[in-house]
């Protein structure tokens, strides 16, 4: 199952985790962490460099739930879903990952 970009709810995506894909409002804590660390592991320089905001966007959600005492994304109030799906690019600009 790959990522679908159609669905309205930002928070209802798929993204990939450790066990498969999973909507973003499922993502545990530990997977926000992990998704963190994989992107920070792959930023380098060049095109990969973009990476590292993205890698970032994924330590601040997770900060904000350990904030938060939430256990999954979905027990945070996200006010702007959309913004916070771009900024982790779970739906990117244009809609496509390509």
């Amino acid at each position: 199952m790959g990522a679908e970009l159609t669905s309205e709810d930002p928070l209802a995506q798929p993204v990939y985790a450790s066990d498969g894909y999973k909507p973003l409002r499922d993502f545990t804590l530990s997977d926000v962490q992990a998704r963190a660390a994989e992107l920070k592991a792959a930023t380098g320089w060049g095109p990969t460099a973009r990476v590292g905001a993205v890698a970032r966007a994924w330590s601040a959600l997770a900060a904000e739930m350990r904030g938060a005492g939430a256990g999954t994304v979905s027990e945070l109030v996200v006010p702007d879903a959309e913004r916070l799906a771009r900024s982790l690019w779970v739906r990117p600009p244009g809609g496509s990952l390509l």
